[in-house]
């Protein structure tokens, strides 16, 4: 007889022991049940290793589109020109008046770091990287105004909470226009929203489809033992002990689907590691993808085992009952 049969004379046996022995053979139990499933898998190589390919695959997908969101938004909060605000000084603005508004302004805790470029820096700068410095030295005086920039911290840096600092600065006395790009920033923010929530749809979707998958896999497996079941509950078994070994087998699948997502998450990212390096250097700008770590692989593993127990589940409860003795 199978590994349901002979789980259930041992339990009969155990009911003969002490209770320090029925707590070690309740676990000696439920690993040799669980060596069984993992025996039958083995046993069925191709179905199972369709199954297990099936999980895997469909938790590869939104797990990378989960990994490159997270890469993109670290990429755009590095990006501190993208929150950046450009304040234009008055012209009649005193030296010491300047100095004044640099100190008061760096003690907001809205603000990361300031950086003051004085009109002469700006006209030395523009005449360098314009080209026109021979010109520009026929220039009565400097049109450039002192300019000073102004990094907010991360938690400021969103369009809403960087448009409300923008209209705290703009009030400053010294402070003649104040610049953002408010739009770059929505744009920015918005994109990487929308690809969040096509994310959890997607995901959403092929979780629901690997339930399903498992629970017909697993409804099928139920029904190959139906002659089985019915000798089992025949001698006294009870529905909880026949549909333990199922919800092994759930848990194998979701086991070995996990890590063979996260072999493919890797594997994806190598392969998009050398165009996101052509990328980074066209901008000039050095980055390398983050995400296989083992916080992300047991995050997986976590996932995939649950959708594996939740469509044994699924199948073990409703199926199992169904098969009564006559």
């Amino acid at each position: 007889m199978s590994i349901l049969f002979k789980g259930r004379v041992q339990g009969a046996q155990i009911s003969q022991v002490s209770t320090s022995q029925r707590f070690l053979m309740f676990f000696v139990s439920h690993f040799r049940q669980a060596l069984g499933s993992l025996g039958e898998l083995w046993r069925a190589k191709a179905a199972s290793l369709m199954t297990i390919g099936v999980l895997g695959l469909s938790i590869t997908l939104p797990s990378t589109l989960y990994v490159m969101v997270k890469n993109a938004e670290n990429v755009s909060s590095g990006w501190e020109e993208a929150a950046q605000i450009s304040l234009f000084l008055k012209e009649d603005v005193s030296q010491g008046d300047i100095d004044q508004l640099l100190k008061r302004i760096q003690l907001w805790p809205e603000i990361d770091a300031i950086n003051f470029i004085s009109a002469s820096q700006a006209l030395d700068e523009f005449k360098q990287l314009s080209g026109f410095g021979e010109a520009i030295a026929y220039l009565d005086q400097n049109p450039l105004p002192n300019v000073i920039l102004v990094t907010p911290t991360n938690r400021h840096a969103s369009p809403v909470a960087a448009r409300v600092l923008l209209d705290k600065l703009r009030d400053e006395r010294e402070v003649d226009l104040g610049k953002l790009d408010i739009e770059w920033l929505e744009r920015l923010h918005a994109l990487l929203n929308v690809v969040k929530d096509l994310v959890t749809v997607v995901a959403l979707l092929l979780f629901l489809a690997v339930v399903l998958i498992i629970g017909n896999t697993i409804r099928l497996n139920i029904l190959s033992k139906k002659d089985e079941i019915l000798v089992m509950k025949l001698v006294g078994a009870t529905d909880a002990f026949i549909q333990r070994p199922f919800m092994y087998t759930g848990f194998w699948y979701g086991f070995l689907g996990g890590i063979l997502a996260w072999i493919a998450v890797i594997l994806l990212l190598w392969w998009m590691s050398s165009s996101i390096n052509t990328v980074s250097q066209l901008y000039q700008k050095s980055f390398d993808l983050t995400g296989a770590s083992i916080s992300t692989f047991l995050w997986m593993l976590g996932v995939s085992v649950f959708l594996g127990l939740a469509g044994s589940l699924l199948s073990v409860r409703r199926h199992v009952r169904e098969i009564e003795p006559k």
